[in-house]
């Protein structure tokens, strides 16, 4: 695995996963540093990952994506109150980040973004955002804001300095699920068409570390049916075993060991899935004995229009995950330019 300097600039569940999954393949923790604004989560980081440099504090995002030159410049922020460091990382000093990994929530990452809008403009590391709704032209459109507002002297208020795209880092938009907290995810991504092969080739491995299936889109607005089928996915198949759970209850059966048969089902039925040359619609069929148990069901499933329902419902994910982006960023990104 390609082992670039990471900045992980948030350290939620997601980011946690990915570090986590990493970690597990061999993965240097000394190129890794993790950017926190709540205190109790940085303890627990730096606790359950001895030696993982963690930073909180106004100039911490800034610090992780430029590195510091020597301990007494580290020193010299924590001093003023800029940056709060664990030992670690207050300890040495360490190189500027190859790859930032955008792991805030969507609704502050606009104010994040801008705010590191002149670090990354001059640093040019490879930009991941695994916000979702948040379009690749919007993560531009916020580093030139930062940067161009950030001028300072090559810029007035009569003539503010215009930062293009061609200035900007390359940006991968990923979309992975919640099962890459356990190794198990299912990721989705696009480059912007300045990321070069080596650069795909490193969002692959992080994004392969947690995920079992990395696909890559090559339209932006297929992110939005990665969405639909795999990000809100895993919600699908939990109501799908909850109600084959009360059903189950239903007739008699225990709640525990529906359950368990329930979710055993499911896995058994993903593995052969996995496993077999056939197509979905054929294993269906292959288990569906004319006039069976399995056949009744299925065809109970179809009389309540289960395709239609499913079909509706993607959308509806694919729909949304749209329409965040304008709630998110005041206007569609397609629509602006820089």
């Amino acid at each position: 695995m390609l082992q670039s300097r990471l900045a992980f600039i948030g350290g939620g569940n997601m980011a946690e996963a990915i570090l986590g999954g990493l970690l597990a393949c061999g993965y240097p923790l000394s190129q890794c540093v993790v950017t926190e604004p709540l205190q109790a989560r940085c303890e627990f980081l730096h606790s359950k990952y001895p030696g993982l440099q963690v930073l909180s504090g106004p100039q911490a995002n800034h610090l992780a994506v430029n590195g510091s030159e020597s301990v007494s410049y580290t020193a010299a922020l924590v001093d003023n109150g800029s940056v709060h460091v664990n030992p670690t990382a207050g300890s040495e000093s360490f190189p500027p980040a190859e790859v930032v990994i955008l792991a805030v929530k969507p609704q502050v990452l606009r104010g994040v973004v801008s705010d590191l809008g002149k670090t990354l403009h001059q640093r040019k590391p490879l930009v991941i955002s695994i916000a979702a709704g948040i379009e690749t032209s919007a993560i531009a459109r916020f580093m030139a804001e930062g940067a161009s507002s950030e001028s300072g002297s090559e810029a007035t208020a009569a003539a503010p300095v215009q930062v293009q795209d061609k200035d900007l880092p390359p940006v991968i938009r990923v979309m992975p699920n919640t099962p890459a907290l356990v190794n198990e995810g299912a990721t989705g991504l696009y480059a912007t068409p300045d990321t070069t092969p080596s650069q795909r080739l490193v969002a692959e491995s992080l994004l392969g570390a947690v995920s079992k299936q990395v696909s890559w889109v090559d339209q932006e607005s297929l992110i939005d049916t990665v969405t639909g089928i795999s990000g809100s996915g895993p919600a699908y198949f939990f109501l799908m075993m909850e109600a084959m759970e009360d059903a189950a209850v239903k007739l008699g059966m225990d709640r525990e060991t529906a359950k368990e048969l329930t979710i055993q089902t499911c896995l058994g039925a993903a593995k052969m899935a996995q496993s077999s040359s056939d197509d979905l619609k054929t294993l269906r069929v292959k288990v569906t004995s004319p006039q069976g148990t399995t056949d009744a069901a299925i065809k109970t499933f179809e009389r309540g229009g289960f395709r239609d329902l499913v079909a509706e419902s993607v959308k509806a994910a694919d729909s949304r995950s749209k329409s965040l982006a304008v709630e998110l960023c005041g206007s569609s990104s397609k629509d602006s330019k820089l």
